[in-house]
């Protein structure tokens, strides 16, 4: 990176906000721009300017020196020593610094505006440099939108991975060895990440939390949680995408949770006759003399009323029980009585038939009574078989 760097007249006034404010910053860049590269670190101006514009926006009012020295320090960037550059802005005198980059842009080359043969367009822009591999490769690289760039533009050949000195002054996990910087060809942006499908929410800077259903696996959600006497609570619910809320038995914000006495709180086991014991999470009740404890209720009720209900109960299923197998039998009985007498009157049909074909009756060992109606009435004949 040249020591020449575009001073960005940008006189654009926000409420609360004047032309100076304006240039007391881009002294302020360049002046980092500066201190960056006798450092031998160039890329931090790039890093400045980048979370300068995230974090210290005039439409969020918070364009101000404090806020530009927090960025500086957040880079682990020299403060004083780029006051010392910047001079007094308010002093009556002309600035060295402005001075010296105003003469730099005015330009007295011979090279002007004359188009280079053989000529290199990158987004409609000539390219202007040297037309070797490496040269030509970083204008290339330099083309691609942050986060875009291609696996070649990342390469220890053309940059330098920022991400591996301070974790580039983006928030870090060192726990779960989780980090929100993303090495880029300009240099690197703090974006929370994606860890095994659980989204991380936040600046990228100061602060990244999980969000989503899968959160609780990832540090608990950075909710609080604790094991005790056997027994494990947490303040993390799946069921919730963000937050934390301290369990059932438990008050708190949800990072630190204490137990509820519900025995001195006297929010339950309240009944006439019951005995209190708190526990770690929850409580115990019990009832004086041969009486049981309903919680719903928080009531004591007797243990032999409850006995005389089993045995009702059992009474009453006793007598459906042998309701439905009576039933069964006489339905069975009745079937059959209906059924004997449907083959009778089939048999006595077939023997009026056989009696009005023959003279007589065949002779056989059995007798059957036959009921049949004729034109003179009703007659009862026995029929040998």
């Amino acid at each position: 990176m040249d020591d020449t760097v575009l001073l960005i007249q940008n006189m654009i006034c926000w409420v609360g906000y004047e032309g100076k404010d304006v240039v007391f910053e881009n002294l302020r860049q360049l002046c980092v721009h500066r201190v960056a590269n006798e450092t031998g670190r160039s890329w931090l101006w790039w890093d400045y300017v980048t979370d300068f514009h995230i974090r210290c926006s005039m439409k969020n009012k918070r364009y101000s020196k404090e806020c530009a020295e927090d960025v500086l320090k957040t880079l682990d960037l020299p403060v004083e020593k780029i006051e010392k550059c910047m001079g007094d802005p308010l002093a009556d005198v002309e600035n060295e610094v402005l001075k010296t980059e105003q003469e730099l842009q005015v330009g007295r080359g011979s090279r002007g505006d004359v188009t280079i043969l053989p000529t290199m367009v990158i987004n409609n822009v000539q390219y202007r440099g040297k037309l070797e591999r490496a040269a030509v490769l970083r204008a290339l690289c330099s083309g691609f939108k942050e986060t875009t760039d291609p696996p070649v533009c990342l390469s220890s050949e053309l940059e330098t991975n920022q991400c591996l000195e301070r974790n580039g002054g983006c928030w870090q996990d060192k726990q779960s060895n989780t980090t929100a910087c993303k090495d880029t060809f300009r240099g690197r942006v703090c974006q929370c990440p994606v860890v095994n499908g659980v989204q991380y929410s936040g600046d990228g800077y100061m602060d990244c939390k999980p969000i989503g259903p899968g959160r609780c696996a990832v540090d608990n959600g950075g909710c609080w949680s604790e094991t005790k006497h056997g027994s494990s609570f947490s303040a993390c619910s799946g069921s919730h995408l963000t937050g934390c809320q301290c369990p059932q038995g438990f008050q708190g914000d949800g990072h630190q949770c204490e137990d509820i006495d519900e025995c001195k709180a006297r929010t339950a086991c309240q009944c006439d006759g019951c005995a209190c014991k708190n526990n770690w999470g929850g409580y115990e009740c019990k009832c004086k003399g041969n009486r049981i404890y309903i919680k719903e209720q928080d009531a004591c009720i007797e243990r032999n009323g409850s006995r005389f209900g089993w045995f009702l109960t059992l009474v009453i299923l006793a007598v459906v029980t042998g309701s439905g197998i009576a039933g069964y039998i006489f339905y069975k009985y009745r079937l059959r009585s209906y059924m004997d007498s449907e083959i009778m009157s089939i048999i006595c049909v077939r023997l009026s038939e056989t009696r009005t074909k023959a003279s007589s009756p065949a002779k056989n060992d059995s007798i059957i009574p036959c009921l049949y109606t004729t034109e003179r009435g009703p007659v009862l004949e026995l029929h040998t078989i």
